[in-house]
């Protein structure tokens, strides 16, 4: 066993983020910086859309850590992105008002961990550099001294609000009746959004669980009037209904929490092995009440979690037949919902499990499993966590306009519908 987990331990400290070159998805871009999340500011909770209305200053906080027992000199700047979040063809004077560069100034450092880290935090927006426009931005941190070696990236959006949106959500499809779907109809009213043309000028994108490999984006509505655009009865608009978020809490290391089988101390970590998970697609439904795949650290006692919560091996194992071809991926915002190295099961056939080792900070988390066919670039839940039409699923709903001739796409409304 400890053989085992030494393995695994080591695995975990060199495991590379797989990235592709063009890649504008939020994480880490860099091994030593953990626990990336996008908070709330007045809240200090996991923010439910990283969007902030246009004109607002230090509505959200982009918080971090990373693994040293010394600061590292850190700067971001924002990159104006299209619908699509690929950059703007606009230069930094037209989406920024100030200096597009910031020094990341707010920093602690760990106090009394196994593990040391320095805790950065910065608000967005600041009021030193000042979104001028709405839409999607990337922030990069990055390196004092190199500035083209960013560290992490993430994706914040500036909204107008200038549009209404309205939904329903029925588990009554067009494909099947209160069975494995969920089906969206919106309804989008840009009478105060300066929208000459609802059937062509609007890209509407939705998002499931704040995933990216399921997004899909709408180029024209069913119908539309000079005000109001209606999307109904549209295929993209039927999702895989998926299941409860699975939980477990690491807030102790004297005792297993919720979720974890065992507590160990083999050095240079603390251990928790998760109980083993099992397929839950041939069971019944069960409510649960989650946070849909994002986490919250928390260290038991610490008046401070974000720099007295330590950091652990937590040992993931799911008990199923291989899956020949196919990958099996955590998905959650612990690994920024990206398929790669750090977030794929990886098949033992000695014990018969999938397994996965992870660093993680101490604190309350959520997760399910994705797994990605071959050759596809998207995670089902089909077969692992199973798909009931009651699942509590949120919907984010982004409205972007691109008016004949302009340069950006707009952002003219963010919804939540759950």
């Amino acid at each position: 066993m400890v053989k085992r987990l030494l393995s695994l331990a080591v695995a975990v400290v060199c495991a590379a983020i797989a990235l592709r070159g063009a890649d504008t998805m939020t994480g880490s871009l860099n091994e030593r910086l953990r626990s990336l999340q996008v908070l709330d500011a007045y809240s200090g909770m996991p923010a439910e859309t990283a969007v902030v209305p246009l004109g607002a200053q230090g509505a959200l906080m982009v918080e971090f850590d990373v693994l040293s027992d010394d600061r590292d000199y850190l700067r971001y700047s924002l990159t104006h992105c299209d619908a699509s979040w690929r950059p703007s063809q606009l230069a930094e004077a037209e989406y920024i008002d100030g200096f597009n560069e910031g020094e990341i100034g707010d920093y602690a450092y760990s106090e009394a961990t196994t593990v040391p880290y320095t805790h950065y935090r910065l608000a967005f927006p600041a009021p030193d550099m000042m979104p001028e426009i709405s839409g999607n931005y990337l922030l990069r941190i990055y390196p004092e001294n190199e500035p083209d070696q960013p560290w992490a990236q993430v994706r914040l959006m500036v909204s107008e609000q200038s549009a209404a949106v309205s939904a329903e959500l029925t588990g009554r499809t067009d494909v099947d009746y209160n069975d494995a779907h969920q089906q969206l109809a919106l309804t989008v009213d840009v009478e105060r959004a300066d929208v000459s043309d609802p059937f062509n000028e609007l890209i509407v994108a939705v998002q499931q669980n704040g995933r990216y490999d399921n997004e899909v984006a709408l180029r024209h509505p069913l119908r539309a009037t000079r005000t109001v655009a209606r999307y109904e009865h549209q295929p993209q608009l039927i999702f895989e209904a998926g299941n409860e978020y699975r939980r477990f809490e690491t807030v102790s290391t004297t005792y297993p929490g919720m979720g974890v089988e065992s507590t160990d101390w083999v050095e240079p970590y603390y251990h928790f092995t998760l109980a083993a998970d099992e397929p839950r697609s041939e069971g019944a439904y069960s409510y649960d009440s989650t946070q849909s795949g994002r986490f919250l650290v928390r260290a038991q006692g610490a008046a401070e979690s974000d720099v007295q919560a330590d950091y652990a091996v937590v040992h993931f194992a799911l008990e199923m037949p291989e899956l020949p071809g196919a990958a099996v991926y955590i998905d959650g915002d612990m690994c920024a919902r990206r398929f790669d190295s750090e977030s794929r099961m990886m098949y033992n056939p000695d014990t018969g499990l999938y397994e996965r080792a992870m660093l993680l900070k101490q604190g309350a988390y959520n997760y399910q499993y994705l797994v990605v066919p071959p050759g596809a670039t998207r995670g089902y839940t089909a077969p692992v966590e199973g798909d009931y039409h009651p699942t509590r699923n949120e919907y984010t709903v982004k409205v972007y306009h691109r008016a004949p001739g302009a340069r950006y796409d707009r952002l003219i409304a963010v919804a939540l519908i759950r």
